[in-house]
């Protein structure tokens, strides 16, 4: 360890405080928490001051940091942080590296108690280094989310060109209409089932060729993003982690279509391997990937999805391709859709270039964040690679 580092105890550091129901709570503004992040706004707040939240029941590696007023649920501690001992953020970034499953003390919900949080010992520099790594962490942290906010508004700007055409039929107004099972569509389209214009693929992964694999779970995907590209050896994996996917493939989640769960591959993708709980969807002949892709990510798509998924019995919801096989889509000629792809090709080259410079900044965040909590490096070692990337 080095010297300048002392060992603390988590509750000298930070009194951890219960939180509490919500349900009589108005609607309002301020950000109620559980474990999986906000659940509504309320009217009323807990603290207002810096606060870092740690999971009591549920999923015990969510952690979060805040510096608004809030409220957290019963299932979520907040704590009030000795500021003359701690500095927030990097206890917050901190908390982020210990495995906080492997301390579960539940039977059967996973559970986490004050009095094994108080006792855990947290290795603290002096505020000013405290300061300097935290800092540095978050540059990191808002230059990823800032280019996720820029890749949602490509996407958004590329959604709302897609209704333009596809479903308001915008460009073929001066055009002859028929009708359809769906209402009027343009003369020459047609209305398909996805069975007719989509396959589900199932490859399994071959482990022989590799040591390790991204892993990719269905909470590990949202809206299009992959969210970690960490590499995990092959032994070990959960029985669900057998498909092997491909660059062009769509991956839409079985469970809770709602959770919207689903994304595009855009890039080599040899080395990971994604649960069975996903559907691996391909196109057929007479669609596009990318357009296919637009049609069953829309919001329609989805909310009859997630009808069907609680249509059936089950522990949850969840679809088959088999039961949205008869899912019914309107289909342009391949002309028509290659000029709409031409249209919103650069925003998606530029949402792809987006997606690598974020997969870079994640992976130098995820080697930095142990390193410089554990003292193991200097911030000064990587001054001129973090400089670089933002």
């Amino acid at each position: 360890m080095p010297e300048n580092r002392k060992i603390y105890k988590l509750g000298d550091i930070a009194k951890i405080k219960y939180g509490k129901d919500h349900k009589k709570l108005e609607e309002g503004t301020i950000p109620c928490y559980g474990t999986g992040g906000i659940m509504r706004y309320v009217n009323s707040f807990l603290s207002d001051e810096e606060s870092v939240l740690i999971p009591r029941k549920g999923s015990l590696n969510s952690i979060f940091y805040i510096n608004q007023p809030f409220w957290t649920v019963d299932t979520l501690f907040w704590t009030k942080v000795n500021k003359d001992l701690a500095f927030a953020k990097y206890l917050y970034y901190y908390l982020t590296t210990i495995d906080f499953v492997s301390k579960d003390v539940g039977s059967a919900i996973p559970s986490l108690t004050t009095s094994l949080l108080n006792v855990l010992d947290i290795t603290l520099p002096p505020l000013p280094e405290q300061r300097a790594i935290a800092s540095i962490l978050s540059a990191l942290d808002d230059k990823i989310e800032n280019n996720l906010a820029m890749n949602k508004t490509l996407e958004d700007m590329a959604m709302a060109l897609y209704k333009h055409w596809f479903v308001d039929f915008g460009p073929f107004q001066e055009g002859n209409f028929i009708d359809s099972e769906l209402g009027p569509i343009p003369e020459g389209w047609e209305v398909k089932r996805l069975d007719e214009v989509a396959i589900k693929k199932s490859e399994s992964f071959d482990f022989k060729i590799v040591d390790e694999v991204v892993f990719v779970n269905t909470g590990d995907v949202q809206e299009g993003r992959f969210l970690h590209s960490e590499k995990k050896s092959k032994i070990g994996l959960p029985g669900q982690a057998k498909k092997a996917i491909s660059k062009g493939d769509i991956l839409y989640s079985e469970i809770r279509p709602k959770n919207k769960r689903y994304a595009f591959v855009t890039f080599d993708s040899s080395d990971y391997v994604v649960s069975t709980k996903f559907m691996i969807i391909n196109p057929k002949e007479n669609i596009l990937n990318k357009l296919l892709y637009r049609i069953l990510t829309m919001q329609s798509t989805v909310d009859n999805f997630n009808s069907i998924a609680e249509g059936r019995s089950g522990t949850f919801p969840q679809i088959t391709f088999d039961a949205i096989s008869d899912f019914e889509i309107i289909l342009p000629s391949l002309e028509i859709q290659k000029e709409f792809q031409k249209l919103v090709s650069p925003m998606e080259m530029k949402q792809d270039e987006i997606h690598s410079e974020n997969q870079t900044l994640t992976q130098l965040r995820d080697t930095l964040l142990p390193k410089l909590i554990s003292g193991e490096v200097r911030l000064a070692a990587f001054e001129e690679e973090i400089t670089a990337a933002l």
